[in-house]
Order: structure tokens, then sequence, then C-alpha cells
């Protein structure tokens, strides 16, 4: 017979990798909006005001990465904590299109996955 959900151990086993990538990823978090917070001083207030636009341009690009990575690093944390919410559930682990299991080793790497490989493969040739 097919494994239809993980055992109580198992959960708790990705519940500690879930919170451990969490921390990690909340650190990240931190650095970037500090990151966003301070405006930098690149030591160039007595360079030719030739170069003000290129700094300016630069800084503003350099901003808009880092916004770009916080955001991601935010819906990281969020579908981790979605998949904290599943295990409490039960239903971590569980393919949302197949439902079947969705294996462990997939889960270690990607351990806010709601679809199976084989779901994420039909999605794609859609």
């Amino acid at each position: 017979m097919e494994k239809t959900m993980y055992s109580d151990a198992e959960l708790q086993e990705f519940k500690e990798l879930i919170l451990s990538k969490m921390k990690i990823a909340k650190e990240e978090l931190a650095v970037l909006s500090q990151s966003l917070s301070h405006e930098s001083d690149n030591g160039t207030d007595d360079t030719s005001g030739s170069y003000q636009t290129l700094e300016d341009g630069s800084a503003t690009l350099e901003k808009e990465q880092l916004n770009q990575l916080a955001a991601r690093q935010r819906k990281f944390i969020d579908n981790l904590d979605a998949a904290l919410v599943r295990i409490e559930n039960k239903t971590y682990g569980i393919c949302k299109e197949t439902g079947k299991l969705i294996p462990k080793e997939r889960l270690k790497i990607v351990p806010h996955t709601t679809l199976s490989m084989e779901a994420k493969i039909k999605q794609k040739d859609q």
C-alpha cells in the first residue's frame, strides 16, 4: 500500500529543517533591509560633477536589485510559513495537484514546495 502522508516524526524533521531555513532567510532579509535603509557613502563627494549622474544611476540600479532580492526573500519566508501551517495540519508533503506524497528528497531541497516533480513538469508544459 502506498504511503499517503508523513508520520509525526517525519513532519517534525521537516519542521526543524524549515525553521532552520527560516532563521537564515530572516537574517538575510534583515541585512537586505538594512542595506536599503542606509544610503551608502562611497566617498565621492569631491569627485567631478560629471560622474554624479553615473553614480546616481548606479545607486538606483543597486537599490532596485536590493528591493527585488528583499521581495524574493519575503516571498520565500511566506512560503516557509505556509509550509509550517501544512505541517501543523498534517497536509505537508502532499502534492496539491496529484494528491500523491512528494518524495522526501524533493522536500529536503525545496521544503516549501506544494507540487511533486510530476505536477511541476505538467505545469511547465502547459
